[in-house]
């Protein structure tokens, strides 16, 4: 497998978002042998404000589960995607360690020899009907340790009344075409944030490999070096910066603008463009939005290829919960609860049965586009040891590349280097 660059087959979802830190004890026995054992799951908030938080997802399983398995009970924990990692981090270093985690990345912790393999804690049943695509994803050096949950993929969405109002009548292709239909809404449209570039600390890496990937770059090169500051990425961000921040077609400082603050615009009809996930599609509905969604444009076309987004969840082998682990992820992956959440926030699912159950359905036309997009998703480097570290670093200060890139992705690329070499 080449562990910095995945390309997915076209029916995978996004990985969700799931942890369990154990409260029983450290080592030893559990349930299994006479024992109550408590499961503390920490996961990622996948809503946007508080009515969809995950908490209320997580905590419906967890009863359910433990109404199954009374001598089993799960803690709930939902963390937002801005603060989870930080907060893992510390859990780890206080010894307060995770039985199952669920967030951006896994390769670190198989790294410090921290999981369990996932045959070890999924059924083969649950093993089989994930799609292979995603359960290789999970793979370092050939044994997977990453269990997907769900996947998305990044697509471009305009607004079609403020195109219509600016005189605008086709979606963009090109980055010309996007800075083009930018100033005419600027100049035609008042009050409306014309490209939503979000390059804050919530998801700069993702952002930004979009717009790298627009002009032939990326994070890597093909043997999986990584290229932070090649030529290609700093005449991306020279590009953003003359054509979109610089002549005030975009937000005033997009180093510190998260992704839900555009959503949020976008669907309230504050931004009329930006690259998004599935989930903008119920955002937008919901704004009362007549949106459209098209291929990200590129430099000089739209492109084959977008950004594909996996989350993961983990087990950790320090409280020696396998078979309590076992018997949880099993029942979390089943059918019910991951359509349940499939659908609450628009993904894709990374299951046989459930994607079959949402293709068939006819319930999900507003995913194709996602779902022909995904043949060709570019991923995160999910598999190198050093990716959680080095996104880390990119979320903290990649952003800021919009205002001197060749010298923000210069430091980037030296501290990518570094952790390489500290390995």
């Amino acid at each position: 497998m080449n562990k910095r660059l995945l390309v997915v087959a076209a029916c995978t979802g996004i990985a969700g978002a799931l942890t369990l830190t154990a409260c029983g004890g450290g080592g030893g026995g559990g349930a299994s042998d006479g024992r109550d054992v408590t499961l503390k799951l920490v996961a990622a908030d996948y809503g946007d404000k508080a009515s969809n938080s995950s908490t209320a997802y997580w905590k419906d399983v967890a009863q359910r589960f433990t109404a199954s398995n009374p001598r089993i009970k799960v803690d709930v924990q939902v963390i937002n995607w801005n603060d989870i990692d930080s907060q893992v981090k510390t859990m780890i270093q206080s010894g307060n360690v995770p039985d199952v985690l669920q967030t951006g990345g896994y390769a670190e912790k198989v790294a410090d020899d921290l999981l369990y393999k996932a045959e070890e804690v999924l059924s083969e049943s649950t093993r089989a009907n994930l799609i292979d695509s995603f359960a290789k994803a999970g793979e370092v050096d050939g044994t997977q340790y990453g269990i997907p949950f769900v996947s998305s993929a990044r697509a471009f969405f305009y607004n079609k009344t403020v195109f219509t109002q600016a005189g605008i009548t086709e979606a963009p292709k090109s980055w010309d075409d996007l800075k083009a239909a930018a100033e005419k809404i600027k100049a035609k449209v008042p009050g409306v944030t014309p490209y939503a570039l979000p390059l804050g600390p919530e998801e700069a890496q993702g952002e930004s490999l979009i717009w790298e990937l627009g002009n032939g770059g990326g994070l890597t090169d093909a043997k999986g070096t990584y290229t932070l500051n090649s030529r290609p990425n700093i005449e991306s961000f020279t590009w953003l910066k003359t054509n979109l921040v610089e002549p005030g077609l975009t937000y005033a400082n997009p180093a510190t603008t998260d992704r839900k603050t555009a959503f949020a615009d976008f669907a309230a009809g504050k931004a009329a463009m930006l690259n998004g996930h599935p989930s903008l599609i119920q955002m937008s509905k919901d704004g009362k939005v007549d949106y459209g969604v098209v291929p990200i444009p590129g430099k000089t076309g739209a492109l084959a290829s977008t950004l594909g987004v996996a989350d993961w969840m983990m087990a950790f082998k320090d409280n020696g919960h396998k078979e309590e682990i076992r018997k949880f992820l099993d029942f979390a992956y089943s059918r019910e609860n991951t359509l349940k959440f499939d659908e609450m926030y628009n993904l894709m699912p990374v299951t046989e049965d459930t994607l079959k159950e949402m293709t068939g359905s006819g319930k999900h036309k507003d995913l194709e586009p996602f779902f022909t997009l995904l043949p060709n998703a570019v991923f995160y480097p999910l598999g190198d040891t050093a990716w959680d570290a080095i996104s880390a670093e990119i979320k903290k200060s990649g952003g800021t590349a919009v205002n001197d890139p060749a010298k923000v992705l210069g430091e980037l690329q030296k501290k990518a280097e570094e952790t390489i070499s500290d390995q």
